[in-house]
């Protein structure tokens, strides 16, 4: 039976569970875990040795924090990391995860409103990994987001997305035309509805989800070769 795509109400479901009595995790947890997913998907599609420079970029809520998780990963994996993160996000968690990236002398541009310094990091980069909006995403598109997808698109950088493109609605995709179109998708816990016509390589983070969690939600995850925190999706599944 094929995996299950999510709609926007399931995810939220999902990700209230994982923090309860059927997942029992912790953000700090689930949050180091999914940058990790992330990292070595960039690290499986885009090599050191061709793509050392990766620009991670990130906003103010969870799917920021997976990014700065990503980025002190890809650091340890011997990659050359920037953080683009223009709203930092205020939980006490945040401020931990920036101190780490901080620690593994990663740089990380200071606060702006201003499209320079993303226009300059973006002309130093090799591959940009996208963790700027999650499945909880409302369009619009505000300052200083929107002008940073177009610079992105317009950088013509290989893009890697966190869990749903930054710009796509979580249910009807880039139906908008405002998102980034990236190259890679990994998409965390289980694909989501707006995924389904991605056409790029596809993969799935998400080794944490119990076993209790997987039958209660119907999920039909695909098994994870070896000890890898990501699985590469070949076929698309039906709504749950």
């Amino acid at each position: 039976m094929s995996i299950r795509y999510l709609t926007a109400r399931i995810a939220q479901n999902i990700d209230q569970e994982l923090m309860g009595t059927t997942g029992a995790f912790s953000l700090d947890q689930l949050m180091e875990l999914a940058g990790l997913a992330c990292a070595q998907t960039l690290a499986t599609v885009y090599k050191r040795e061709t793509h050392p420079r990766v620009l991670v970029c990130c906003g103010p809520g969870n799917q920021g924090g997976d990014g700065l998780v990503a980025a002190r990963h890809l650091g340890m994996f011997g990659y050359n990391p920037t953080i683009w993160m223009p709203k930092p996000g205020s939980k006490e968690i945040f401020q931990r995860l920036k101190a780490q990236c901080e620690n593994m002398r990663i740089p990380i541009i200071a606060p702006s409103t201003e499209t320079a310094p993303l226009r300059d990091a973006l002309a130093r980069s090799d591959v940009v990994l996208d963790a700027i909006f999650g499945f909880s995403f409302k369009p619009p598109v505000r300052a200083p987001f929107d002008s940073a997808l177009s610079l992105i698109t317009e950088s013509k950088l290989p893009i890697v997305s966190v869990d749903i493109p930054s710009g796509w609605d979580v249910e009807n995709g880039n139906e908008a035309g405002v998102g980034l179109e990236p190259d890679v998708l990994i998409s965390l816990t289980a694909p989501k509805e707006g995924a389904k016509n991605f056409k790029g390589r596809h993969f799935l983070g998400g080794r944490f989800v119990t076993k209790a969690m997987a039958e209660k939600f119907d999920l039909h995850l695909p098994e994870y070769p070896g000890f890898e925190q990501i699985v590469e999706l070949t076929s698309v599944g039906q709504k749950l």
